[in-house]
């Protein structure tokens, strides 16, 4: 079992910044690419961002592209999420997600998530 724990959720306003993170312990965190979902109430879960193993390759969903920067350090076992110029619209229970296998936009390839976190941004 991987165990992921997500922070740094808030409040904050339009135009704003935050960074999540995601700290990951109980398998070998640098063997899985790593993923951020985010769901807003009443909508499903969809794809923010997502890092390879190695941290050499990166993908973003267009809503995202230009704004929000996945890293990832694999010393620390952790993952991270830099979101600037936030929108209302990017209201939502962040994830992260572990996938041993590929890695993408679908759910269903990440076999371990976090509890989530909050992040909020006022217009």
């Amino acid at each position: 079992q991987m165990q992921l724990v997500e922070s740094g959720g808030a409040l904050v306003q339009a135009g704003g910044s935050l960074r999540l993170s995601c700290a990951a312990s109980g398998r070998t965190f640098s063997s899985y690419n790593m993923g951020w979902f985010r769901q807003a109430p009443g909508k499903e879960r969809e794809f923010v961002a997502a890092i390879n193993r190695s941290g050499g390759s990166t993908y973003y969903a267009d809503s995202v592209k230009g704004r929000f920067t996945i890293s990832r350090d694999n010393a620390k076992n952790t993952v991270y999420l830099q979101m600037n110029t936030l929108k209302p619209e990017d209201t939502a229970v962040y994830y992260c997600a572990a996938s041993s296998t590929t890695i993408g936009a679908n759910p269903g390839a990440y076999a371990y998530w976090g509890q989530g976190t909050q992040v909020t941004v006022s217009s």
